[in-house]
């Protein structure tokens, strides 16, 4: 019944006042400083103001409008359009009402998933803040926090001529709370938007000359589109539902894309980048795209924001929570009027993961509506080669690390311990790699996201990784008793950052482990 929401990139400022600076600004929350100032800042031109504050959402007609909490108070939130070598600072006021009514917290620290930064703009979980509250990690509370996010490769250091290494770029971000212990129900109720990364090679424009340019469907809100998927509960009288006490995981029975319960979408005749992100809190998904009850091919060109090497052909797409998945869909393919559907198939009645049951028919979350061919000619295209892996030095490895996400007395723990926002579990050295083996127990699935680098999948039960799963990560699925082994470097920046399950509930109860990156 209702149109997906897609929006177009959001427009910078002329300039904060007062300025940002290396220190905390005046009316700024008690943050770290800045780091490599020098370096980054020089070349900051462009600013962003966002207010995260309560507002009116209507997630579908035959539902009340309610009060939700929204960057700049939309649901998702505003769509970052950035580009590498180019660094932006962005300033998040804290809008929020101090004595909110029922679930959530209004304190907040916005983590940019998965970009290569500083930990002052990383939004450790306990750099939390409000004009009366700060976490742990803070030293006094603000109006607002700055965000200097520095949009450099990573392997700077060693790549300066091309702001660090291109093959290290990612396209696909997304920004979300991280307020310890509120995680889920401050997500839930509304706080998570899109970031997307160009280049010259992912470079953002289907007509673009430039031969390292390949090309893909471009244009941010119009034939390449975000597309977040977040299950719902809601209550007898429609108002949206979380049980702040479910320590396993919520599962919705109402399926929203971009806010919006089960949209449809206008489409041209002729090709989409579609951006697929599992936005939780708990349940995976098992996409298929359907066109008269029939599976049809689409192009799967990266994995959590990550191009792979080579596209693949493929039917259906897997999804842990805060995993993406980009994939491109040809509308020519179909005649004007045509409907196809994105459907979910994979089932899960509980928050110990899915049970691996592939349902049929399954439901259906979105629907296409194939309408007339584009005005202008389709230059865009699914080049043969996408971008190339960056070598795996197994040399480079300092140390092997375990971690073994289990349950004990109704927490969730990594290696028998609750989280500990005070205390490093790991400190790798800067400019070092290390193995880290992510251990599940039990029957429950884990979808463990370390925080900074792009780390890459040596093996999986001691098998290689599936195609799909080849090229650079930041999710690792675990599902029961899974093992698996991965490839971290640390490059570029010192501080504190995070590893934590991306089950919303787990995390904040409290799966969850800090690691600082240390000098060598």
């Amino acid at each position: 019944m209702v149109p997906l929401p897609v929006y177009l990139p959001k427009q910078p400022v002329a300039a904060l006042d007062p300025a940002p600076q290396e220190t905390t600004a005046p009316g700024e929350c008690g943050r770290p400083n800045h780091p490599r100032w020098d370096d980054f800042w020089p070349n900051t031109k462009k600013f962003y103001e966002m207010h995260v504050r309560q507002d009116k959402h209507s997630f579908h007609p035959q539902l009340p409008t309610q009060n939700i909490w929204g960057y700049d108070g939309i649901l998702p939130g505003p769509t970052f359009e950035a580009r590498y070598g180019e660094p932006i600072m962005v300033r998040i006021y804290n809008d929020l009402p101090a004595n909110s009514i029922g679930f959530g917290s209004p304190e907040i620290s916005t983590h940019l998933h998965n970009l290569h930064v500083g930990s002052a703009s990383d939004g450790f979980t306990g750099d939390y803040y409000s004009r009366t509250k700060f976490g742990p990690t803070m030293t006094e509370p603000g109006a607002y926090k700055d965000h200097h996010y520095v949009n450099c490769y990573a392997g700077y250091d060693g790549f300066h001529g091309t702001e660090g290494d291109p093959r290290e770029a990612l396209g696909t971000l997304w920004y979300h709370d991280h307020r310890i212990d509120f995680t889920g129900p401050n997500v839930y109720k509304g706080l998570t938007g899109f970031y997307l990364l160009f280049d010259e090679i992912d470079s953002g424009n289907e007509n673009d000359p430039n031969p390292k340019a390949l090309r893909l469907p471009s244009g941010v809100g119009k034939y390449d589109i975000p597309l977040v998927f977040q299950d719902k509960q809601f209550d007898l009288n429609g108002f949206l539902f979380f049980n702040q006490f479910e320590v396993d995981g919520i599962l919705g029975d109402k399926f929203c894309v971009n806010g919006k319960i089960q949209p449809f979408f206008q489409v041209e005749r002729r090709k989409y980048r579609f951006r697929l992100l599992d936005g939780g809190p708990s349940r995976f998904y098992e996409f298929y795209l359907s066109y008269n009850g029939v599976d049809q091919p689409f192009q799967y060109i990266a994995n959590d924001g990550n191009l792979l090497p080579a596209p693949l052909t493929m039917s259906k797409v897997r999804l842990g929570v805060a995993e993406r998945a980009d994939i491109v869909i040809d509308f020519a393919r179909y005649p004007k009027g045509a409907q196809l559907f994105i459907v979910n198939r994979l089932e899960q009645v509980n928050g110990r993961g899915p049970t691996g049951k592939i349902l049929n028919p399954g439901t259906p979350i979105l629907r296409f509506d194939v309408g007339d061919l584009p005005a202008s000619p389709d230059n865009s295209r699914v080049p043969a080669r996408l971008r190339e892996l960056p070598p795996i030095n197994l040399a480079e490895v300092v140390t092997t690390r375990r971690f073994e996400f289990d349950r004990s007395n109704g927490g969730w723990t990594v290696n028998g311990k609750l989280f500990d926002v005070l205390t490093a579990t790991a400190k790798p050295k800067r400019n070092t790699a290390e193995i880290w083996v992510l251990k599940g127990s039990g029957g429950w699935s884990h979808p463990i996201h370390i925080h900074f680098e792009e780390g890459r999948i040596l093996s999986r039960n001691g098998k290689p990784p599936a195609p799909h799963e080849a090229g650079r990560k930041d999710v690792y699925v675990l599902a029961p008793n899974d093992e698996v082994r991965v490839f971290l470097r640390f490059r570029d920046f010192e501080g504190k950052y995070i590893m934590h399950c991306h089950n919303l509930t787990h995390e904040d109860h409290a799966m969850m482990v800090r690691w600082d990156i240390v000098p060598p």
